[in-house]
């Protein structure tokens, strides 16, 4: 009898049917170990506890005067036209002007005047602070929070157009100096501001329009000098002051009484605290002098978004250190535990598509630990914000509010999953490479976790390298406190260079490339 033999041909597709039958199989390795179940579940518990300890201990205040004073309490800073804090101080040589019509002025020098300022027993600046600033505003009044429209020559950042605190637009890159001299000039038609800039006063380039709902006929018009903080590492928060030369100032339409006055809009410290200075130690008020039609005027303080003394939010949840720690100890031994074992063969002889391994491992490291900092980061931000409120000395505005609804508080939460979510990633790959629990750990530890300690202890410049090119960078995602780019940011008052997702950018950089070594490292050998 004759018989044939059939041969059975498996009906299920290669491919993504496949792929997740191995993400599958990763994951049922995963779960099955309990020590690493309990591990991240206890390191969570922890982390919660050390956000709730920083929160109730170690924000409370920015830190004493040298006289020992604290320095947070201070008086609430003023709201702008949205409601927002400000910071507004800041000196003004103006005089009133009705309906459209415009000013125009050459900006012949901006020097630093902290000398002359502050007073001789403080330690001062001997440069011009980068932002510092001298220009043409309009405002509608002399009143803190005022809304208003400017046009403005800095020191290092070249013409600028500013209105209502929060917006910036960068005009010319020029720097006003004796023999580069920069003419401004602000038009206002109804409730818009355009600010222009000339070399020569002749040829003039638009810089940008503002729109100021509801500017009244009678504005108050002028020239103005501001200086924010010191940007000096050594100095930051230190108040400064520059001067700047006016000349050929001239009012077109809509013409003043003729009479230049000057005003000392938000007199005392930039931001309404003491600073670091003892009472009686406040800077003095601005001051200008006029000879023909050459005004010299001398200014402090900032116009601008007010930015608080400290990130207490942001510092309060580096307790997600803890867990991000267990994470990655964990991940790196989910990897390494199958070469330590041998049975990295018996994967690489089942799934020969290696490149498909690791990546079914990271799937399942990083789903795995973007749900552990979703969670952690959940819990932990409403208990820590309410526990900030309640033992802090600092009245409320000293907080900058992120409940769970706010835009960012959803950032600092899904931005806490995909950081430990990219960590997690970074980990399978190193590894891979590695193949040693560790130095796998060890080598997983330097790359993420040493910059984040590094943060904390160098210098404020050497610092803020390190929160731009290093995985610390990715700390920005739970700050609290908003990027400007026109607001000098201090490392040491927890501000980050890069904007929030820019700055998780970075660290997914450091993934992929590992990712990208890990594989090819993968092919060549033999296990």
């Amino acid at each position: 009898m004759n018989s044939t033999i059939t041969s059975y041909l498996s009906q299920r597709r290669q491919g993504s049917d496949g792929f997740g039958a191995l993400l599958r199989a990763e994951w049922t390795k995963f779960r099955t170990v309990p020590a690493w179940c309990m591990a991240v579940i206890l390191a969570t518990a922890g982390a919660l506890g050390f956000c709730l300890f920083l929160s109730s201990n170690g924000a409370n205040c920015s830190g004493t005067s040298p006289g020992g004073r604290p320095i947070c309490n201070g008086q609430a800073p003023p709201s702008g036209p949205g409601g927002e804090r400000v910071a507004d101080s800041y000196y003004f040589v103006h005089q009133p002007q009705q309906g459209n019509g415009s000013i125009t002025v050459q900006v012949t020098s901006l020097t630093n005047a902290t000398h002359g300022f502050l007073p001789d027993n403080v330690a001062v600046s001997d440069t011009t602070q980068p932002w510092a600033k001298a220009g043409l505003i309009v405002t509608t009044s002399t009143k803190q929070g005022a809304a208003y429209g400017a046009v403005m020559v800095t020191a290092n950042h070249g013409v600028r157009m500013q209105y209502d605190y929060t917006h910036d637009i960068a005009g010319p890159a020029v720097t006003v100096s004796s023999t580069s001299a920069e003419w401004l000039r602000l038009a206002r038609s109804g409730d818009t501001l355009t600010g222009y800039a000339s070399a020569d006063g002749t040829h003039w380039t638009k810089i940008a329009t503002a729109v100021l709902s509801g500017l009244p006929q009678r504005v108050q018009t002028g020239m103005f000098v501001a200086s924010p903080d010191s940007a000096e590492p050594h100095q930051a928060g230190m108040v400064t002051a520059a001067s700047g030369v006016f000349e050929h100032a001239s009012l077109h339409g809509g013409q003043g009484d003729g009479e230049w006055r000057g005003t000392q809009v938000g007199a005392g410290h930039p931001r309404g605290q003491t600073g670091f200075f003892e009472p009686g130690q406040q800077p003095r008020p601005g001051q200008f002098s006029q000879s023909g039609g050459t005004f010299n005027v001398t200014g402090s303080g900032d116009i601008g978004p007010y930015l608080p003394p400290d990130d207490a939010l942001g510092n309060s949840l580096l307790g997600m250190i803890i867990a991000l720690i267990v994470v990655i100890t964990v991940v790196a031994l989910y990897i390494t535990a199958e070469y330590r074992r041998g049975l990295i063969r018996t994967t690489f002889s089942a799934s020969p598509r290696r490149g498909r391994v690791l990546a079914a491992k990271a799937i399942v490291g990083a789903v795995g630990a973007f749900a552990i900092g979703l969670v952690a980061a959940a819990i932990a931000l409403p208990l820590t914000e309410r526990l900030l409120r309640s033992h802090s000395y600092a009245p409320p505005w000293w907080l900058t509010g992120a409940g769970l609804t706010s835009g960012t508080g959803l950032r600092i939460v899904l931005g806490t999953g995909a950081l430990f979510a990219i960590a997690a990633v970074l980990t399978i790959a190193i590894g891979a490479i590695a193949r040693r629990s560790a130095a796998a750990v060890t080598a997983a530890f330097v790359v993420v976790v040493l910059p984040i300690i590094l943060m904390f202890t160098l210098p404020e410049s050497a610092a803020q390298w390190v929160q731009k090119y290093t995985p610390a960078a990715a700390l920005g995602i739970q700050s609290s406190i908003p990027h400007y780019q026109q607001v000098a940011c201090y490392a040491t008052k927890g501000c980050f260079p890069l904007s929030p997702w820019a700055g998780l950018g970075v660290f997914a950089l450091y993934a992929a490339a590992s990712s990208g070594i890990a594989f090819a490292l993968l092919r060549q050998r033999d296990a």
